[in-house]
C-alpha cells in the first residue's frame, strides 16, 4: 500500500488535535473557520488512515502516528556519527593469511589498512582475500598492501554527513561498508565505519519511531 501524502489543511488538523484533543468536529471547523462538511472528508482520511481515532459523543483523539512528511524529514536529518561503529584496522605490512584470520576473528567484511602514522591507505574486502587465497599457497609471505584497494578507488564518508547520502555510496559502489574519517593535513584518520547493518539498524529505529 502506497504511504497517504497529507495536504496542509490535513496537517493542521492532525496538530490541532493533538494539542487540543479530545475534541469535535465543530470545534476543529471553527478553529479553521470552515464547516463541519467541508472537513468531513479530510476527518474521514486520517481517521481511516490511523492518524486520528474517533469516539462518539467525545470527539477526535491524536493516535500517536506520525506524518509521513514528518518520517521523511527525520530520515534526511540522521548523520553517520550517530550510527557508525567501530572500524577493524590492520597494518599494510600485516599478512593475506594473519588479514583473514583477523576478518574471521573480528566477523566483518571488510578491513580497513593503515599506514605507521594510522592513516588510511587501503580498504580489504572478502572478495580481495578470497581471490589472492583462491591463486596462491604463499599466504603468509604476501603483505596486504600487494592486493589491497588504494586510493583514489576508496570511497568514506564522514561523521557529519547525512547517513542518506552514505547509503547511497554504499549501493552505487557495491561495498559492504565505508571507512568513517577525519580529514587531516597529514591524511585521513579513521574513526569508525558505516555498514549497511549499521543504515539497516537506522531505519529500522526510524520506522519504530514513527510508528511506520
Amino acid at each position: 500500500m502506497s504511504p497517504i501524502e497529507l495536504n496542509k489543511r490535513q496537517d493542521t488538523i492532525l496538530q490541532i488535535v493533538k494539542e487540543n484533543g479530545p475534541i469535535t468536529g465543530e470545534q476543529i471547523a471553527e478553529r479553521l473557520n470552515l464547516t463541519r462538511a467541508t472537513l468531513r472528508p479530510d476527518l474521514a482520511i486520517l481517521t481511516m488512515a490511523g492518524f486520528l481515532d474517533a469516539r462518539p459523543r467525545v470527539g477526535y483523539f491524536y493516535s500517536g502516528k506520525k506524518t509521513m512528511t514528518t518520517a521523511s524529514e527525520s530520515m534526511m536529518n540522521l548523520k553517520v556519527g550517530d550510527f557508525q561503529s567501530l572500524p577493524v584496522v590492520v597494518s599494510e605490512n600485516m599478512t593475506v593469511y594473519d588479514a583473514i584470520v583477523q576478518l574471521f576473528l573480528e566477523d566483518v567484511g571488510t578491513l580497513f589498512v593503515v599506514d605507521e602514522g594510522s592513516y588510511l591507505q587501503g580498504v580489504l574486502s572478502r572478495k580481495d582475500l578470497l581471490r589472492t587465497s583462491i591463486g596462491t599457497q604463499e599466504l603468509t609471505k604476501i603483505p596486504v598492501h600487494i592486493i589491497m584497494s588504494r586510493m583514489p578507488n576508496i570511497v568514506y564518508c564522514k561523521k557529519s554527513d547525512l547517513l542518506i547520502g552514505a547509503a547511497k555510496k554504499l549501493i552505487e559502489r557495491q561495498v559492504d561498508s565505508l571507512p568513517v574519517v577525519n580529514e587531516t593535513e597529514k591524511g585521513l584518520e579513521i574513526v569508525g565505519r558505516l555498514t549497511k547493518t549499521n543504515v539497516t539498524k537506522a531505519f529500522i529505529s526510524l520506522a519504530e519511531t514513527h510508528d511506520l
